[in-house]
């Protein structure tokens, strides 16, 4: 009892002379300075309500008790009032639902704790027992203060902040001490005493922290702006605490009417309410709907455009590779929307039509869409964003659009997003359904066309610097081709002079020792300039027939003699038009990929047959394989190997050659399994029998 008079009496004497301190500063002098009258009267009321409570502690008297009560109310009135004109005064627009939901919610708080401390007084028990309601007065003008006190502080500009961060720090002690204080008592029927005779001290630790704001700037905060982020901390917060106020009352009445279990079960529904609370604050759901319920009904515009387009810049910007932007594209999408999932479609290189590049949370899908279909053509000549729930519901207002049966199917497909550079359609994003009901009215669809076409001009960037990339990797190719065909231009002139005096020194054994030293140095010279870069030339002269089986056997002597077995299964003799040498070049270095990726105990294998009136050639290897990434974005790109030697030619070089006799070349391949590199070339059988045909009916 001697430390709670104490702690009451330290309340009165400390905020009796900070009181006194201000009005010596002038601050009732001042005309029109509510901020500084608010500040002061809850000053004085917070003296009172020490004074007030040293006198019930020491005479016991009922009169004082409903003093120092309503004294304790009428300050955090005080508060509510103080922090309400910092939020007010500075805002533009204060015909908001929002703004005066808050000052309603403050008025209604202390109209509900003047009848609970009038019921207690007076001995009504109309809704359960009076002090008992005082008790659930208290906790949530604790709660609704710290409601307040957040949004003012999140709202605050940065230099603002410096002003109020000693106030904030100091009334968030001193409420969040009441807050479990009073909590404690609801759910316990029982108040903390330890706890309450300190309270007083408590609650002039704010006193310093206030003269510091006070000395730092006289009108506090220069500028506040209410958010739609702050509004949601805000109103998490609050919802929170009536969540709590809630489950106090549920656990006060289930302990008095449960008996002998009542503590028991009391703690149950405490310890099952807190579980409930925070399944509900993780839920991505539960958040995603109160955005949309504030942003709907609390703001002119559902977003924040600022932030937004910082966010989705930086989401843009944020990745360490370009095969990520993909992902990056889906996901600055999604998020705008609550959406949990999506899928980017672009066009891969040497392709008409539209495959999935990227996901984030959705399946893959082996569809593709070509570049001229009914959807392509739509959002190609409209740029619009296409809702599928709109579509299957009022097909209408798409024209005649007909949307392809693998997007109608795709499981959870919302939103198609165009990306749009210029006029151009480079690709576009499917969406899967938001977490939460999100009505896609004209400031969603304008929003997502706008981000749609920055991403595709961040995606264009990005192809446009791989292709500036690949011009400068060949540019400096071609410097060293040159350097290349100087040492080649040496030797040859080198092996010419060698050869011309061989007639006439032929026989000279010391001519003869000279000569074997030139061819090996010349050799060797060679060798050093094949390992600088492989020769990737057109040969001289047109295509003809190239036998197939024959160019797989000298493949196989050449893997023989480096040591290696090849297993060659050849079914029949097949012709194909090209160069023959090239093309024993292109299947050698595909093999020779094989055996390096495959260890010597493994296998590697190449087989040769008809398939769909074309050659196919197949080569496979239970070696260490590829990634689907690596085949998709890198492996028929120049200058991309997996090799720690090499420039990574060859790859480039056969997929650019095989397609330009018309073939194709496909590749699947597992890690840590095996690739298998099937090639389809076209047969020279068909214009030969084309030909004798001619020749007989001349």
């Amino acid at each position: 009892m001697e430390l709670t008079a104490w702690s009451y009496g330290l309340v009165g004497v400390v905020y009796t002379a900070f009181a006194l301190h201000l009005l010596r500063l002038g601050y009732l002098s001042s005309q029109h300075e509510w901020l500084k009258t608010v500040v002061f009267a809850a000053l004085v009321c917070s003296a009172l309500w020490g004074w007030f409570g040293l006198a019930f502690l020491a005479t016991s008297a009922p009169l004082f008790w409903v003093l120092s009560t309503l004294l304790d109310l009428l300050r955090y009135g005080g508060w509510f009032a103080f922090l309400l004109m910092l939020i007010w005064l500075n805002r533009s627009d204060k015909s908001s639902s929002g703004a005066r939901s808050m000052v309603f919610t403050a008025i209604a708080l202390m109209a509900f704790g003047l009848l609970a401390l009038g019921f207690a007084t007076l001995g009504i028990n109309l809704w359960g027992d009076g002090a008992r309601l005082v008790l659930f007065s208290a906790m949530a003008t604790s709660v609704f203060a710290l409601v307040l006190l957040e949004q003012v502080f999140r709202n605050a500009t940065e230099d603002s902040r410096w002003n109020i961060k000693p106030l904030g720090l100091g009334l968030a002690v001193a409420f969040a001490f009441d807050l479990y204080l009073f909590s404690q008592a609801v759910l316990f029927n029982r108040v903390d005493d330890d706890a309450l005779s300190i309270r007083g001290a408590v609650h002039v630790v704010v006193v310093p922290l206030l003269m510091l704001s006070m000395s730092r700037r006289s009108d506090w905060i220069s500028k506040i702006r209410l958010s739609p982020k702050a509004a949601f901390h805000s109103a998490t917060l609050l919802l929170a605490g009536i969540y709590l106020l809630f489950i106090s009352s549920v656990g006060y009445y289930v302990r008095y009417f449960g008996g002998e279990w009542g503590r028991a079960l009391q703690l149950g529904v405490v310890v099952l309410a807190l579980i409930v609370l925070l399944v509900l604050a993780m839920s991505g759901s539960v958040r995603a709907s109160l955005r949309v319920f504030l942003g709907k009904h609390f703001f002119r515009y559902r977003y924040d455009y600022r932030e937004e387009w910082l966010k989705f810049t930086h989401t843009l910007a944020a990745r360490n590779s370009p095969q990520e932007m993909g992902q990056q594209v889906v996901r600055g999408l999604a998020d705008m929307l609550e959406s949990p999932g999506g899928g980017l479609w672009t066009k891969n290189k040497g392709e008409s039509a539209f495959s999935q590049t990227a996901r984030w949370n959705q399946a893959a899908t082996p569809e593709k869409e070509d570049a001229n279909s009914p959807l392509c053509q739509f959002m190609a000549t409209s740029g619009w964003v296409i809702n599928l729930e709109e579509y299957r519901s009022y097909s209408r207002r798409y024209g005649t659009l007909k949307l392809p049966t693998w997007l109608q199917d795709l499981p959870q497909a919302w939103l198609v997003v165009p990306l749009m550079v210029g006029t151009e359609l480079i690709g576009f994003v499917v969406l899967s359904s938001a977490r939460t009901r999100v009505e896609v009215n004209w400031e969603v669809n304008d929003l997502l066309k706008t981000a749609g076409q920055q991403a595709a001009s961040f995606w264009a960037q990005m192809q446009a610097t791989e292709a500036l990339l690949e011009v400068r990797k060949f540019d400096s190719f071609n410097r060293m081709s040159a350097f290349v065909v100087h040492d080649l231009k040496n030797i040859v002139t080198q092996l010419s002079l060698m050869m011309k005096n061989a007639k006439r020194h032929g026989s000279n054994p010391e001519f003869q020792q000279d000569m074997l030293l030139t061819v090996e140095n010349s050799l060797e010279r060679m060798r050093q300039m094949m390992l600088q870069l492989r020769e990737g030339a057109t040969p001289p002269g047109k295509a003809f027939g190239v036998n197939l089986g024959t160019v797989i056997g000298r493949v196989a002597e050449v893997a023989k003699a480096r040591g290696r077995t090849l297993e060659a299964d050849v079914q029949e003799s097949i012709d194909t038009r090209g160069h023959e040498e090239r093309l024993e070049r292109i299947i050698g270095h595909i093999v020779q990929n094989a055996f390096d990726a495959t260890n010597v105990s493994g296998r590697v294998w190449i087989c040769l047959d008809r398939s769909g009136g074309q050659a196919r050639i197949v080569v496979g290897d239970t070696g260490q394989g590829m990634s689907p990434e690596f085949i998709r974005d890198r492996l028929f790109k120049p200058f991309q190997t997996t090799k720690q030697a090499g420039m990574g030619i060859g790859a480039y070089e056969s997929f650019q050659y095989v397609q330009e006799l018309g073939g194709r070349i496909d590749v699947t391949s597992e890690l840590d399994k095996g690739t298998t590199v099937t090639l389809l070339l076209p047969l020279f059988d068909t214009q030969k029998q084309s030909d004798l045909h001619a020749l007989e009916s001349t």
